[in-house]
């Protein structure tokens, strides 16, 4: 993880670890935010992506780089792929939110549309790697992608004076997650929560059952989160993961407010799930010194400008 960090710092934001203590008042607990919603490309994916095509070999680089993605793993491969001066490809779904797609292809990348669902993404990227034989760089299911990810929770550990008691992230795919594990493995002690929606609970319902289940049929306005969970990631997380923490959608659209109002930043639902689950489950963290991951900042206006406009005052905080 240490050998991680050191490959891509040169390429990623060391990203600020935020305070809040009107945050702290009401969650009984000490919270320091890693904002990695101020990474260069709007998410922590950057890290990841990062790392996975700084490890290829000039032969298989030369060929490209390809991956599904409706976003964040697509803005961070694109940015990735560019910076190496390599080809880029990203299947995209048609529903894929416009900011994203104009990103993505403002950073060179070539796009190349499908049908919404899991089905037509791979499909279409299996096209995509049978003609270019292209790299995959899988968005959370690639062991350089999981080394990357993890590097945002190292660096938390070493810009907190004193420590964590324990650390919280989101969990979709599970390789921000399984990377925090091996991260917190060089901390002995640390306390490693996942945040999901409860109306997509497989990470949560893998985790009590100690197998890995299908991916999830629900919907969340946390639409970072809507996939099922990788078998790489889920290998490493399963045994360094104390527990996945589940809370409601008016949880994470109250913690996305939070976040404005008090830290100042417009954060993704996905993000906001993290700060959602220490709220939603306050006894759990009473008195320790906690870090939160704060995923992703890449907003849709049209869909949450309302959430996200500036504040009038110190609203209370649930």
């Amino acid at each position: 993880m240490a050998a991680a960090l050191a490959h891509i710092r040169a390429h990623v934001r060391r990203t600020p670890v935020k305070r809040s203590s009107a945050l702290d008042a009401v969650s009984g607990a000490r919270l320091y935010f890693k904002c990695e919603n101020l990474q260069e490309t709007g998410s922590f994916k950057l890290r990841g992506a990062t790392h996975a095509v700084l490890g290829l070999d000039r032969a298989v680089a030369a060929r490209g780089v390809a991956a599904h993605s409706s976003g964040n793993h697509a803005l961070a491969l694109a940015h990735a792929a560019r910076h190496r001066g390599i080809p880029c490809t990203v299947v995209m779904p048609r529903d894929a939110a416009a900011p994203k797609r104009v990103g993505v292809a403002r950073l060179g990348a070539r796009i190349v549309s499908c049908a919404p669902g899991q089905a037509a993404r791979e499909s279409a990227l299996h096209a995509v790697l049978e003609r270019s034989g292209a790299a995959e760089i899988h968005p959370h299911d690639h062991p350089g992608v999981i080394a990357g990810q993890g590097t945002a929770a190292l660096e938390l550990f070493r810009q907190v004076p004193g420590g964590l008691d324990a650390v919280v992230v989101p969990v979709g795919g599970g390789g921000l997650l399984a990377g925090t594990v091996l991260a917190a493995r060089l901390h002995g002690g640390l306390r490693v929560f996942g945040a999901e929606p409860l109306a997509v609970d497989d990470a949560a319902r893998s985790l009590r059952r100690n197998r890995r289940q299908p991916p999830p049929q629900g919907e969340s306005v946390a639409d970072g989160l809507l996939t099922g969970l990788g078998a790489a990631a889920w290998e490493i997380l399963r045994s360094g993961t104390e527990a996945i923490l589940t809370v409601e959608e008016a949880q994470i659209l109250a913690a996305m407010r939070l976040v404005r109002v008090h830290l100042g930043m417009g954060v993704e639902p996905s993000a906001a799930v993290a700060l959602a689950a220490v709220l939603a489950h306050r006894p759990v963290f009473h008195g320790l010194r906690v870090g939160v991951i704060l995923t992703g900042g890449n907003v849709d206006p049209a869909r949450w400008g309302g959430i996200l406009l500036p504040s009038t005052g110190l609203e209370d905080v649930p």
